[in-house]
């Protein structure tokens, strides 16, 4: 197979030999990264449960589906039905890509569930089912795969966050609160993995699919709104070529934009010569506490708190 067979342009983003998990291939989101992978080189496990929207049931026609149509255009792939909310099914995934390929390179965190309920219906007894696929689901794939990448010193893992998570919408509570976890995982991540030459960044996808519904989306047309123009960004956040880490970009419709946590410049009050804080002062300074036209991006939370420490001891 060519490589460049999905490329616009002769950018040099040949996969060649690297070894990719796509969770949640099946369809949709999943199945245009792992279709994108493979036609620019890589080997591809297609996992997916062939479950419903909610999460329920099984169908193993989905993931052979994928796999299929990667085989007749030339590509390696195989077939991976285990369930990514559980340790052992995360170990038992990255242990497939492995004995059929001999190592792991990338990971993509892209499978999930949804259902839908406004805060105060919110059932108890369904919040794992959304925190075992989206959140722990990331951390069950990613950890055996990242003690490999260890080894070789070597791998580029991507997260799947949301707008949702990171802005809101009604309805969606358990589900944004899935999202802004992988968020904060990605941030910790970010900070230790760079050494052994991983790269971990995400994607929130901005794509009409079977779990996006039909109304999301719909002041744009269906070919402008495919999950096919969000699977270019996730090959570039896959290759060696990367060179970015620890970011999420939402993408969609040709749009690509970085997400990002801010802190605004803010109100400062000099304790040690004015006094104390009083809720009178943040009542005068709330436009000051809430602007965003100047604000920093600290690297870490010590970085953050150096900010503090400077604006009593001046450099």
């Amino acid at each position: 197979m060519s490589t460049n067979a999905a490329a616009s342009t002769n950018e040099p983003f040949d996969l060649t030999g690297r070894v990719a998990i796509v969770t949640g291939a099946g369809a949709g989101l999943g199945r245009s990264y792992a279709i994108d992978l493979a036609m620019r080189g890589a080997h591809v496990l297609v996992n997916d449960l062939g479950s419903a929207l909610d999460g329920t049931g099984g169908d193993a026609s989905a993931a052979d589906s994928v796999v299929a149509e990667i085989r007749s255009m030339g590509g390696r792939a195989e077939a991976n039905y285990t369930s990514v909310a559980t340790l052992q099914g995360g170990e038992q995934i990255v242990a497939h890509a492995v004995d059929a390929f001999g190592t792991i390179d990338i990971v993509v965190n892209n499978a999930g569930n949804m259902r839908l309920s406004s805060f105060a219906k919110l059932d108890v007894a369904t919040v794992g089912d959304l925190l075992d696929v989206h959140l722990l689901g990331t951390y069950y794939v990613t950890k055996p795969a990242y003690l490999h990448m260890m080894d070789k010193q070597y791998g580029r893992i991507i997260f799947t966050g949301s707008g949702l998570g990171a802005f809101g919408i009604y309805g969606a509570d358990l589900y944004a609160t899935a999202k802004g976890g992988v968020f904060g995982l990605m941030q910790a991540l970010r900070l230790e993995c760079e050494r052994w030459g991983i790269k971990v960044n995400g994607v929130a996808p901005m794509a009409r699919t079977r779990m996006s519904g039909d109304d999301l989306y719909s002041d744009l047309p269906d070919e402008l709104v495919g999950p096919e123009h969000v699977a270019p960004v996730v090959s570039y956040l896959a290759s060696e070529q990367c060179e970015v880490n620890g970011e999420m970009w939402s993408v969609g419709g040709g749009s690509v934009s970085r997400l990002f946590i801010g802190r605004t410049q803010g109100y400062f009050k000099n304790i040690e010569s004015d006094g104390v804080l009083s809720p009178q002062d943040i009542a005068g300074h709330l436009s000051e506490i809430q602007s965003a036209v100047t604000f920093s991006e600290p690297a870490n939370w010590p970085a953050e708190w150096q900010e503090v420490v400077r604006m009593y001891r001046p450099a």
